[in-house]
């Protein structure tokens, strides 16, 4: 399947809009596990058993593995997604751009080495640092369009005097996401669920394009108002939440903590709809 069906695919099986951020911090394991980077795949290996059946994604986010040395434990706790919840596509959050030649290898690295079904890109160096990613024609790639921190407003926000229309750069992306560099139906869009009116207009401007939404939990996004403003019959929508999930206990039930909290999560995103 491609990335955008098996998408579909797991918001219908597991009735969910949840996507669980894998994002591991030693110092913050539970005890036994704590400040141990060498319990990496074990912590993460065990949230991922914990909610297989609540999620529409798992995205785990390559700077915690990279920083700790652990890119051989990302690649085997990807291995062990494909066996444990073969149905949930697995985003790469590594936010890459550069140039085409550069992006080849960054698209190699995401898509053949690690084996993710879509990954996250800045599109500030334009489409040409895109289009490698869309050459694999299964995958998927969510361009980063008004992002949940608040220095996003220091060139999302601005006007761009060039184009027609003087559109804000988020508003821009957002129409060339669901326009003319969406040749194969392959991108996405990352907004913020801090920004709930924003997500509206990036609807608006790109109704169907998938929305990667970060924010829900310990950065305090609002998931009603997420659904409310993001969620279409026909654009489907990713709200991630990472920490409130992975850390939900410091003890030894940190793994059973982790499911209830995405359990309850995934019924308040559903509830919203």
């Amino acid at each position: 399947m491609t990335f955008i069906e098996m998408l579909l695919d797991a918001q219908q099986c597991n009735r969910s809009m949840l996507c669980v951020g894998l994002d591991p911090d030693p110092a913050r394991f539970p005890a036994g596990m704590k400040g141990d980077a060498g319990k990496i795949y074990d912590f993460c290996a065990r949230i991922v058993d914990a909610t297989a059946d609540l999620v529409i994604a798992f995205k785990p986010q390559i700077a915690y593995f990279a920083a700790h040395r652990a890119e051989f434990e990302l690649e085997h706790l990807i291995d062990h997604m494909r066996r444990a919840a073969p149905h949930v596509p697995i985003i790469l959050d590594a936010k890459r751009g550069d140039i085409g030649s550069t992006a080849e290898q960054y698209a190699k690295e995401a898509f053949e080495r690690y084996g993710a079904d879509a990954v996250t890109l800045s599109p500030f160096m334009g489409f040409d640092s895109v289009q490698p990613y869309l050459e694999y024609p299964d995958k998927g790639a969510f361009l980063l369009c008004r992002t949940s921190n608040p220095g996003g407003e220091d060139l999302q926000n601005q006007r761009l005097a060039s184009v027609p229309g003087q559109p804000l750069l988020y508003e821009h992306v957002a129409k060339l996401a669901q326009g003319p560099w969406n040749v194969n139906g392959q991108l996405g869009l990352v907004v913020g669920a801090t920004y709930p009116a924003e997500i509206e207009r990036v609807r608006q401007v790109a109704p169907t394009v998938p929305l990667l939404i970060p924010g829900v939990g310990a950065q305090g996004g609002d998931a009603a108002a997420t659904v409310k403003a993001g969620w279409r019959a026909d654009g489907p929508i990713v709200v991630n939440s990472s920490r409130a999930i992975l850390y939900a206990s410091a003890g030894e039930d940190f793994a059973e903590a982790a499911r209830r909290e995405a359990s309850r999560t995934r019924e308040l995103l559903e509830a919203a709809k």
